[in-house]
């Protein structure tokens, strides 16, 4: 188990998306700053287990994705999801301020969640099934991402 990335999620993270510009332009991509605030509490709700997509990743490829998940390598600029559509999702919060607050409550729902079952699998449809360990490692690679993308470098 990192603690250091389970402390940046609890801690940090959350702080981060709250001092960045919703004006600021992507770096790559097409998705705004309220965009992937969205985009990210849809992957906390998956590793929360609050909703299940297949797997959709060839069981060939299985491991050398999750090889790389559990990697230090960070994800490309410009990586597409398999999962979502061409264009960014509609936005639903009416405020990117309540965007990160829908985060924030999502994040702390994933923590409490493993907190009553810390041997809950969840499914990722392109990692396939993650445990909390698993999670965690994901979700802090994404959010480096995500910061990366609209010009934040965090560790």
């Amino acid at each position: 188990m990192n603690f250091e990335k389970k402390k940046f999620l609890q801690t940090r993270f959350i702080s981060l998306l709250q001092r960045l510009d919703v004006n600021t332009p992507p770096r790559w991509g097409k998705m705004n700053v309220q965009q992937m605030i969205e985009h990210f509490t849809d992957a906390v709700m998956l590793a929360s287990g609050k909703f299940n997509l297949p797997i959709i990743t060839p069981r060939d490829s299985l491991l050398r994705y999750r090889e790389f998940l559990l990697s230090e390598k960070p994800f490309k600029e410009n990586t597409k999801s398999p999962v979502m559509g061409e264009e960014p999702a509609a936005l639903r919060k009416h405020t990117p301020q309540a965007a990160i607050g829908k985060l924030q409550e999502e994040l702390i729902n994933f923590f409490k969640t493993f907190e009553k079952n810390p041997n809950l699998i969840t499914r990722n449809p392109v990692f396939g099934d993650l445990n909390f360990d698993e999670n965690i490692q994901l979700i802090h690679k994404h959010a480096l991402h995500h910061l990366k993308q609209f010009g934040i470098e965090a560790h």
